[in-house]
């Protein structure tokens, strides 16, 4: 068996879509998908060179990823495959304005404790984000993001940008895209192929 662990903020839709296409991996290939969370706001915080419209993006973003963590400390890291969907499917799909209104609900739909909204506005989960953050960007570059993976197999870890997919590949189409990802991630040496992003991330 293969481990997956991939970091995400609830807000990104390229992670939201890499996270899609980890699901449909484990359908087609012997793959167990861990999830775990970063922040682009921390991750952007004091750099220089920002678009203005990235910068107010941006803005919010504290909110979900602390949501996040107090259901992790509180529930366990399993309980963020389904809050990350409960949350994703509201931001992504039904536009969900970020607020309290979105975490009360998301929460509310899995059983968690509703008060654990409180968090969005609070900095007591503020360490264990930062450590949780750090451990996943670490290996790949703090001035990437998300997605980021980790590969654990037989031992050997791998760890990645990427991809950035839209839409999500389903079936043995994912299956055929994780086998690639891991061919050229595994190879030592390398470091980026890339190309110029045609299509929005989530189509409208």
């Amino acid at each position: 068996m293969t481990t997956a662990d991939m970091w995400f903020d609830p807000r990104c839709p390229w992670a939201w879509n890499a996270s899609r296409w980890l699901l449909e991996v484990e359908r087609v290939r012997p793959v167990t998908v861990r999830f775990h969370v970063m922040s682009l706001f921390v991750l952007n915080d004091g750099r220089e060179g920002i678009e203005d419209w990235y910068r107010e993006w941006l803005k919010p973003g504290m909110g979900p990823v602390r949501v996040a963590v107090a259901a992790e400390q509180k529930y366990g890291p399993e309980v963020l495959r389904d809050l990350y969907t409960a949350l994703g499917n509201r931001i992504h799909h039904e536009r969900a304005p970020i607020g309290r209104e979105l975490y009360v609900a998301a929460l509310t739909e899995l059983g968690l404790a509703p008060e654990l909204a409180d968090a969005a506005d609070s900095t007591e989960y503020d360490a264990a984000l930062l450590a949780s953050h750090h451990a996943g960007l670490e290996p790949v570059g703090e001035d990437l993001g998300t997605p980021t993976i980790h590969v654990t197999v037989d031992g050997r870890r791998t760890a990645f940008f990427g991809p950035v997919v839209a839409p999500a590949p389903r079936g043995e189409d994912a299956g055929r895209l994780w086998d690639g990802v891991l061919l050229v991630a595994g190879t030592d040496g390398f470091f980026e192929l890339k190309r110029a992003r045609t299509r929005p991330p989530i189509e409208r």
